[in-house]
């Protein structure tokens, strides 16, 4: 279903990673503290002269990334990476209990936020999600399982770097173990601003619903597994006598297992997807993504990053494994989404790598794993034979919260192959 562009090796783990919602810009957080934004090849039919295609021809996947900017942005790790609604600002988070809002294009410091202390210790209560809900509203979450929203209207000099707000406008704690994942809900028809006001969140073993005015709705019962990503998905069938609208949030568990919530009907899932069949438990689930219309088969399809680095493609409706991609060989996905092209990028370990989707040359059509079109008949299986022990089976149900609480190791897998690129220290 998907190539690879290019590799691009980083100084230390990456622990996040913001695509820009207009421009084919990425920008990293590592274990190291620093944050960098990185140029990818131009879109294939973008606006670019014909002297820059020339020098970044990324109609062939061979353009280089270029690096506008790096810094070191935090004591410690960057935690998490978030992009202003409009593209102009980059929110950062790290273990230094600081939110820094950055301008896109230069790297400039413009505001800052400092993290409420946790008070259960009075220590800095480190930052584990960002995701600015709209140009006005800020969500944040901490390893204390503190859900914050910042009110991001309040006034600060022009070109100052002066603290936005020492204290959010709202607190709420959905679930009781650190959040692991943030998705908004898109509004409503009869929404007047356009923006979410509800978000659905997984943390420990529940999921949970937030309303912006009137805090948390729901928390589903016991899952009896750690709930670690979710993403939202519309435009699925509707079930006939029933008030289903197509609209489902797909969560990934650390047992290999996708589940399946009908919008509205959030006491118990829906349905179960099976991921990873690996003896003695399926890998992990750490990051989801929604295939965007046009890329890949027809219908609903949604991107899974597993905690063994390989990422599997499941289609919905059908409910099962149509192909996978191999990001790294030990180091497990730990960002992975869509640029403004529709190329997949996919981050772990200290790699990032671009794939672009595999097309038939005489047909224009994707191709899936099996160098078959799409509509081809092909004997599809989500069973992996990949075996693993019980203790390594635990080890990959918390590797994802111990990737996010450390520090990273400035370890090199050794495995893929990597390019040069201009720009990087």
């Amino acid at each position: 279903m998907f190539d690879t562009v290019c590799t691009l090796p980083l100084s230390s783990d990456l622990f996040c990673t913001a695509l820009h919602p207009t421009e084919p810009l990425l920008a990293v957080g590592l274990s190291s503290g620093h944050v960098a934004t990185l140029r990818l090849p131009p879109v294939p039919g973008s606006d670019v002269s014909s002297e820059e295609e020339e020098a970044t021809p990324s109609v062939n996947g061979t353009g280089m990334i270029d690096t506008a900017w790096r810094t070191r942005r935090h004591k410690g790790s960057c935690r998490s990476l978030g992009y202003t609604l409009d593209g102009r600002g980059l929110f950062s988070a790290g273990t230094d209990g600081i939110v820094k809002l950055a301008d896109t294009q230069t790297g400039r410091v413009v505001s800052k936020i400092a993290v409420p202390l946790d008070p259960a210790s009075n220590q800095v209560d480190e930052p584990s999600l960002l995701h600015p809900l709209s140009p006005q509203t800020l969500l944040l979450a901490t390893d204390s399982s503190a859900l914050y929203l910042y009110d991001l209207r309040v006034p600060t000099a022009a070109e100052s770097t002066a603290f936005t707000s020492t204290q959010p406008s709202q607190t709420h704690h959905p679930h009781a173990d650190y959040i692991s994942s943030l998705t908004p809900l898109p509004p409503s028809e009869a929404s007047t601003s356009g923006y979410s006001k509800q978000w659905v969140s997984t943390g420990g073993t529940t999921l949970a619903i937030t309303d912006l005015r009137r805090g948390v709705l729901v928390r589903s019962e016991d899952q009896e597994e750690e709930l670690l990503s979710s993403c939202f998905v519309s435009g699925l069938s509707a079930r006939k006598s029933s008030t289903s609208k197509g609209e489902k949030v797909v969560v990934g568990g650390a047992g290999g297992v996708l589940t399946l919530w009908e919008r509205g009907v959030w006491d118990d899932q829906d349905e179960r997807i099976t991921v990873d069949r690996s003896e003695g438990g399926g890998e992990s689930v750490d990051v989801l993504a929604v295939l965007p219309g046009g890329v890949g088969p027809a219908g609903r399809t949604i991107a899974a990053g597993l905690g063994d680095g390989k990422v599997r493609f499941v289609r919905l409706g059908q409910n099962k494994v149509v192909d996978e991609i191999q990001h790294a060989e030990v180091e497990g996905v730990v960002s992975m989404n869509f640029d403004v092209g529709g190329r997949l990028i996919t981050g772990g370990g200290q790699t990032i790598k671009v794939w672009h989707e595999k097309v038939d040359e005489d047909n224009h059509g994707y191709v899936d794993g099996d160098g078959k079109r799409a509509g081809s008949n092909s004997e599809d299986s989500d069973d992996s034979g990949d075996g693993d022990s019980s203790e390594e089976e635990e080890k990959g149900r918390k590797r994802r919260k111990k990737r996010k609480r450390g520090k990273g190791k400035d370890t090199d897998s050794g495995k893929a192959t990597t390019l040069s690129f201009s720009g990087l220290d």
